[in-house]
């Protein structure tokens, strides 16, 4: 039960792995409504994922409550330590996927504030940013 509940534990990250490799070529080519149509796929994955990560936690302490006597890593046969360490790997990945999607994200984020605020210029009043009075959609110049 532990090694079905891993492998389908690194199909859903692997396709996490991959929808997010696809938003950074999608952000690239600055086609964004492919990525919010991603959107519900990662987060069923992300839910998913989670499930079955609960379920192998399940199963570990099923394992060490049944031998406390015995350390982890001999209650484990070669196949799930192996599918332990992809595990890992794949988290590992996912995570210098999403880092590299989110240092893009900032970057277009701040490009389109930037844009947006030459075009509508904004002053702070408290904490509130509102249209400055110089704000103009059209300038003319005699």
């Amino acid at each position: 039960m532990l090694s079905y509940q891993l492998q389908n534990a690194i199909k859903d990250l692997d396709k996490l792995i991959s929808l997010s490799l696809e938003d950074i070529d999608d952000i690239k080519e600055a086609n964004h409504n492919p990525q919010f149509d991603r959107l519900s796929i990662k987060q069923e994955k992300i839910t998913s994922f989670e499930q079955k990560k609960a379920m192998i936690d399940h199963e570990i302490s099923k394992l060490m409550n049944a031998q406390p006597e015995k350390a982890l890593n001999d209650l484990l046969d070669d196949q799930e330590h192996q599918e332990l360490e992809s595990l890992k790997i794949h988290l590992s990945r996912l995570r210098d996927v999403n880092q590299q999607y989110a240092k893009m994200v900032l970057s277009v984020g701040a490009f389109y504030n930037s844009l947006l605020e030459k075009v509508v210029p904004t002053q702070m009043q408290g904490y509130q940013s509102v249209v400055s009075n110089e704000a103009s959609f059209l300038e003319l110049r005699v």
